[in-house]
């Protein structure tokens, strides 16, 4: 059976399997990668590439109900956040369509001693391999995509292999917008070809967003072969409560932030950390209305997935915890759960829940706030919710993550950057830094 095969998580029905690649196939990828770097990649003007951008988003618009009918079948997203994935999309190849010719623009630099002029031209890399996750088949994909086919680069993409159906429609996408043969290559390799494909001296640089173990084996040998990655891992991201001046409009916010995706999101909010003459009734609605989620929870992506997240939870309630839960799981379907009492020596404290379980703790002051919030390998994103502005200011400068939201969740855009520190990876994608990670930056000194 092939790797890379569409399987139902509602019914563990197998809808539809994909041929693996081939070395030939391999091979082919990278030839014609290669040859569109050199031949289009660095002959077209940034207005000719960033007009079939605009394309593609306006393919993904006009396709937008059957794009997301793929991938309620593939991983089980719910199909309102299937289509608002594709309208994000949308709005991320737009953003760069709108504006990678002021990104790319030349930048002068003034020059302090002697005469002439100096300047920074961003010029492309070539070749980017793109490793891609199952929970946002579409928005993983544009984020990377968008400013480097802006940029000129060109990019073979490895999708994650339960998305085959998706990866295909977009690879139908970019050639239906009018990009050349080799511009943007799918392949359904496996874990030892992309590993042959990251040392090849065609590859000019990776991005992945994965798991840490398939950072790690990424980064090993991305840095044996001097490769630029970028890397967006895991998260377990802290919501903090210190004050509100309305309880209830919180807990909502705070159940959005942790049942994005069915949970199934590396920037959802998981661990709850809650000042403590708010806990009991926070904690008492959240529960409540996390729970009520029950009836109509979308499965997880497989079967496989909801048994590691109930291997995590028996382990937590062994260590003690407290679990409130709406029932049992029932193959891929997880039911909403609220841990307490955890203790913050166990190794739940330390791990990420990807599912729609969250971590609820009691703390006594803003300092064990923060501690308790960066007491974690992750550094991803966080949430700070106060009524005091002076107050936000320093819990967010003393968060130690790649991203901070002040009283609000949702609040992504396209030109606002992604990404963590520690274990959560490096690098940037949106926004203007997305677009500066794989760019050469020459100097182009001119002395008279």
């Amino acid at each position: 059976m092939s790797i890379y095969a569409v399987t139902n998580p509602a019914t563990g029905e197998v809808v539809r399997e994909y041929p693996t690649a081939t070395e030939a196939d391999v091979e082919n990828a990278l030839a014609r990668a290669s040859a569109a770097a050199r031949d289009w990649g660095r002959t077209t003007e940034v207005a000719d590439r960033v007009a079939l951008l605009r394309r593609v988003a306006e393919l993904h618009d006009e396709r937008r109900d059957h794009l997301a009918e793929v991938i309620v079948e593939e991983m089980g997203k719910p199909m309102e956040e299937a289509l608002g994935e594709v309208d994000f999309c949308v709005e991320i190849y737009r953003f760069y369509a709108d504006n990678a010719e002021s990104l790319l623009a030349d930048e002068p630099v003034t020059v302090d001693g002697g005469e002439g002029t100096a300047l920074v031209r961003r010029s492309p890399f070539g070749v980017l391999l793109g490793i891609m996750p199952w929970n946002f088949p579409y928005y993983q994909v544009a984020r990377f995509a968008g400013p480097n086919l802006a940029i000129g680069n060109t990019i073979v993409l490895k999708h994650a292999p339960q998305c085959p159906m998706s990866a295909t429609e977009l690879q139908q996408i970019f050639l239906d917008a009018g990009f050349p043969e080799g511009a943007y290559v799918n392949i359904f390799a496996t874990e030892n070809q992309i590993a042959e494909m990251i040392a090849d001296p065609r590859v000019a640089g990776v991005s992945l967003t994965g798991s840490e173990r398939a950072g790690a084996a990424v980064a090993e040998v991305a840095g044996r072969n001097l490769k630029k990655i970028v890397l967006e891992l895991g998260g377990s991201d802290p919501f903090i409560l210190l004050s509100t001046d309305d309880l209830d409009a919180t807990v909502e916010a705070a159940v959005a932030a942790r049942m994005d995706n069915t949970g199934q999101a590396c920037n959802a909010a998981k661990r709850f950390v809650v000042a403590d003459e708010l806990y009991d009734d926070f904690v008492g609605r959240f529960t409540d209305r996390l729970l009520a989620n029950a009836d109509g929870i979308a499965p997880l992506s497989s079967e496989r997935a909801a048994e590691t997240l109930q291997a995590q939870v028996d382990e937590a309630v062994a260590g003690g915890a407290t679990l409130s839960s709406a029932g049992e799981r029932r193959g891929a379907y997880f039911p909403p759960g609220v841990l307490t009492d955890i203790d913050r020596d166990s190794d739940t404290f330390h791990q990420e829940l990807f599912g729609p379980v969250a971590m609820v703790f009691r703390v006594g002051s803003e300092q064990e706030a923060v501690e308790v919030a960066n007491d974690t390998p992750f550094g991803l994103g966080s949430y700070v919710f106060t009524t005091d502005a002076d107050q936000a200011a320093r819990v967010a400068d003393g968060l130690e993550t790649g991203m901070v939201f002040v009283n609000g969740v949702g609040a992504e855009g396209a030109e606002l950057p992604f990404g963590g520190v520690k274990r959560s990876g490096f690098g940037r994608e949106l926004g203007r830094y997305g677009m500066d990670e794989f760019v050469n930056k020459k100097l182009i000194r001119t002395v008279r």
